[in-house]
């Protein structure tokens, strides 16, 4: 998985994601009426699968492309993998229910509409929303380019806190599921779900259909048990009153704290 940059660092592969995606999102919420900002939200948010491949293009030339794309259909992996990509979130919530329970005695408040639609809405939004538009880019991309220079572990974290912060836009535009909410508890989820994708990613030999299935995943289970306060939101940079919120970072960094401590020892290994 080990990949040159070809003169062209990392760095220029999130200047120029960055640029391209916050460019498109703040003209969609500031620029331009509501009813016309998705196709400029769509476009903004395929911009680390487009400028990786550009990159890529321009670094290692067809043959590099082809090789990049090709991880999209990289399926030969064992079935507790698939279930991990799959079933991560909804674990992590549904421990998280439980948690709650214990804590006040009484149940959180769990979403709805979790029935066979959410497949068909599953399949939409991997083909046109976040996770095939990211994830060329993001675990495609750059995550074996951190490895290169900072290990497993510090890759997974860096690229966490790189990944939470290209989200910033949205929490300022309002209509959107992040308008308002906590940005810090967000830093702290995102980069801790990183890490999870990270030792996803290297015990699937780099498979992207896996990265894809597992933001996909994600984005469609989260809800669950919401995290956000809906009430009263209104401060991104405040924290989060809710216990929901805080117990989905505990649960995620301690599996974080875990994938971290396996991912170093491997190293340590090799």
């Amino acid at each position: 998985m080990e990949k040159s940059d070809g003169g062209m660092s990392v760095a220029a592969f999130f200047a120029l994601t960055f640029a391209a995606t916050w460019s498109c999102f703040t003209a969609a919420g500031f620029l331009v009426p509501a009813g016309a900002r998705w196709p400029l939200m769509i476009i903004g948010a395929f911009a680390p699968s487009a400028v990786a491949v550009l990159l890529t293009a321009r670094q290692e030339g067809k043959a590099g492309v082809k090789a990049l794309l090709s991880r999209l259909g990289e399926w030969r992996v064992g079935l507790r993998w698939y279930a991990f990509a799959l079933l991560y979130m909804a674990a992590i919530k549904i421990a998280v229910a439980l948690m709650y329970r214990m804590a006040t005695g009484g149940w959180p408040t769990f979403g709805s509409g979790y029935g066979i639609g959410i497949v068909v809405t599953a399949i939409v939004a991997a083909i046109f929303g976040g996770p095939l538009g990211e994830e060329i880019g993001w675990r495609g991309y750059a995550l074996p380019r951190l490895t290169d220079r900072f290990g497993k572990a510090g890759a997974s974290v860096l690229l966490g806190l790189v990944w939470a912060g290209w989200h910033l836009p949205v929490f300022f535009i309002p209509g959107m599921d992040q308008s308002g909410q906590s940005l810090p508890v967000y830093v702290l989820q995102v980069t801790a779900l990183s890490v999870a994708m990270a030792w996803l990613y290297w015990h699937t030999r780099g498979s992207l259909l896996l990265a894809v299935l597992m933001h996909t995943a994600i984005n469609q289970t989260k809800d669950i048990v919401p995290s956000k306060v809906v009430a009263g939101a209104g401060n991104p940079w405040g924290l989060s009153h809710s216990l929901v919120a805080w117990l989905t970072v505990l649960v995620l960094g301690l599996n974080a704290i875990y994938f971290i401590a396996r991912m170093a020892n491997d190293e340590r290994l090799v």
